[in-house]
């Protein structure tokens, strides 16, 4: 199988680009690196009805969110929610690099969507986005009626990184007696940080996210490396993905964390639970983000909000 043109494309850009190695530069640079590589291939910003940033307590202070209502809807409705986790590694990303997948998903899904700021790495370190990011679940769960959202109908999405986050919070609430997930969508998600899977032999090279890249990443976040083989960093290593809520797992074909998305899906059918897994062809990592110049990435996103929209009910 080989890439899909459109990613062909995007990679070479990327090399154009000439980016410094984000190990060789401070954080605080490789930060806006990010945000200034990402930026031609963002998709278009589509309206909302609402973006209305704020913050929730959490764990080590006030954590800040974003709060999207789509278009079309009252103002008085209550809307089911969708609580989306950012990827970047757990260093890079914020509220305004997901902005446009969040502001397509709301409409896509006729959800609110509740963007979450969680802590970064290096700054802070396993587990502290963990921790804020079962704070913010908690948050809506609590406080629905002011949120205007409905309590029995909160999903949770994320991608890379963010995909991570919410499946180890689906694995915390499950535990905690926390609340239930109508859905658990993993975007290329990071479910074991070990870094051991075929694909990261055979796609770790050539195909924008690099496995030299991924240990980057992982450093940044773990205080030391032993902590790979906790749950929490690596669900994939969870003793049991018995009663999670359902999961929608989006993959890409040409992604170094392709072989553990497909292993993470394989393990919640296992163990009984509806795992529904989908591997884009010629697709790389971030696709989904890059949907103005991957058409693939328009498609994902439609998938994704067709699946949130049935298990919301409002298929």
């Amino acid at each position: 199988m080989n890439v899909h043109p459109q990613s062909r494309a995007v990679i070479d850009a990327f090399a154009r680009m000439n980016l410094s190695p984000p190990e060789r530069i401070p954080v605080a640079q490789a930060r806006e690196q990010y945000t200034r590589g990402r930026a031609a291939f963002l998709a278009a910003e589509e309206a909302v009805a609402s973006a209305v940033d704020s913050s929730f307590p959490g764990p080590a202070g006030a954590v800040a969110m974003r709060l999207y209502r789509p278009l079309g809807i009252v103002a008085s409705r209550t809307l089911p929610a969708l609580v989306f986790f950012h990827g970047g590694g757990w260093v890079f990303g914020d509220l305004d690099s997901h902005d446009r997948l969040c502001r397509a998903l709301a409409n896509r899904a006729q959800c609110c969507v509740v963007a979450v700021n969680y802590r970064l790495a290096p700054e802070h370190r396993f587990p502290a986005a963990v921790e804020d990011a079962i704070a913010a679940i908690e948050h809506v769960a609590a406080n629905a009626t002011a949120l205007g959202v409905d309590a029995a109908r909160i999903a949770a999405a994320g991608d890379s990184a963010g995909g991570n986050l919410v499946a180890v919070c689906a694995l915390h609430l499950r535990d905690h007696a926390g609340p239930r997930l109508a859905l658990q969508v993993l975007l290329y998600p990071v479910t074991d940080l070990r870094m051991t899977s075929g694909s990261y032999r055979s796609l770790g090279t050539g195909y924008l996210l690099t496995a030299e890249r991924m240990r980057y990443f992982a450093r940044q976040y773990l205080a030391e490396p032993a902590q790979a083989l906790d749950w929490r960093a690596s669900p994939l290593l969870a003793a049991s993905l018995a009663n999670l809520p359902p999961a929608l797992i989006i993959t890409a074909s040409h992604d170094p964390l392709v072989d553990e998305g497909k292993a993470y899906a394989d393990r919640l059918a296992a163990a009984g639970g509806r795992a529904r897994y989908s591997c884009h062809a010629g697709m790389i990592h971030g696709f989904m983000t890059m949907a103005g110049a991957i058409d693939g990435g328009r498609e994902a996103i439609d998938e994704a909000a067709a699946a949130l929209r049935a298990a919301f009910g409002n298929a």
